[in-house]
């Protein structure tokens, strides 16, 4: 994996430029081009906050905590690291497939074209951070929003994310190539990921709930609970997860890295062989 590890950072350049090739192929053509990146996570802010922050704010707010005065901030947040996860797990499933000839031609590690998806897709969550800063910045000046330490946990937060992501599109994009099935499963898997993960709604919800203690755990062990904990800790300290989660999100993060990049370079041989 030190090898591996080097080789890409050698390939550096590579990675660049096929980011930024991917970046402009996405948005060609288009009037609002990247603007499309920060409209799209802020329309579907602007329906779940009409959904929970309007038709169902009572059983919304018993559970906010800090965050019951300024929703709109909690549901948006969520949502451009969502946008950044789903996108970047659609997209790398089939970053092998969609460049076979690239792929094949290309003298770079391969692992460059699953990363490069996901990098790609870190740099329109990256154009919306300006925006929660401004918006949490509105909250705070009417006193609705009280920041502290916790800023500090949104390079831990991109950290985490950064390596589950990388670890799902290495795994993914390689298996994809042999079971084309794999692409059509992740639609389902990402829809379902959404609402099984604190985005729109907080953890106490899930917490406070009835349901048995074993659903509750496995719950916390998918890794982008934490993340997105993280994600919210940023403006509201007090939704920063407690050490159990933490640990379970870092170690689960690296140990989906460890396991994506292993399949990767197993399945390499088999990968060219279809392509």
């Amino acid at each position: 994996m030190t090898t591996g590890v080097a080789a890409l950072w050698s390939a550096r350049n590579s990675l660049r430029i096929l980011v930024k090739r991917d970046l402009a192929v996405k948005y060609q053509q288009s009037v609002l081009g990247y603007l499309w990146s920060l409209i799209e996570p802020l329309g579907m802010g602007l329906i779940y906050w009409f959904v929970f922050g309007v038709l169902y704010s009572g059983a919304t707010r018993r559970h906010l905590g800090e965050a019951a005065g300024s929703y709109p901030l909690f549901l948006i947040t969520g949502i451009f690291a969502w946008m950044w996860a789903s996108s970047a797990l659609s997209e790398a499933t089939n970053a092998l497939t969609g460049q076979a000839r690239l792929i094949t031609t290309m003298n770079v590690p391969r692992q460059v074209f699953p990363i490069g998806r996901v990098t790609g897709r870190f740099a329109e969550y990256a154009a919306g951070l300006p925006i929660l800063a401004g918006i949490a910045a509105i909250y705070a000046a009417h006193g609705r929003l009280h920041l502290g330490w916790t800023l500090l946990a949104l390079p831990l937060a991109v950290a985490v994310q950064f390596v589950l992501l990388i670890g799902a599109a290495l795994l993914l994009s390689a298996v994809n190539v042999l079971m084309r099935d794999i692409e059509r499963f992740m639609r389902l898997i990402i829809r379902v990921l959404f609402y099984a993960t604190p985005i729109i709604y907080p953890l106490g919800l899930v917490r406070d709930s009835g349901m048995p203690a074993w659903v509750k755990l496995g719950y916390e062990f998918n890794p982008l609970v934490g993340i997105f904990q993280l994600q919210h800790s940023i403006w509201y300290p007090d939704e920063f997860p407690d050490a159990r989660l933490l640990a379970i999100t870092v170690l689960g993060s690296l140990l989906v890295l460890a396991v994506g990049w292993w399949s990767f370079r197993r399945l390499e041989p088999a990968v060219l062989k279809e392509l």
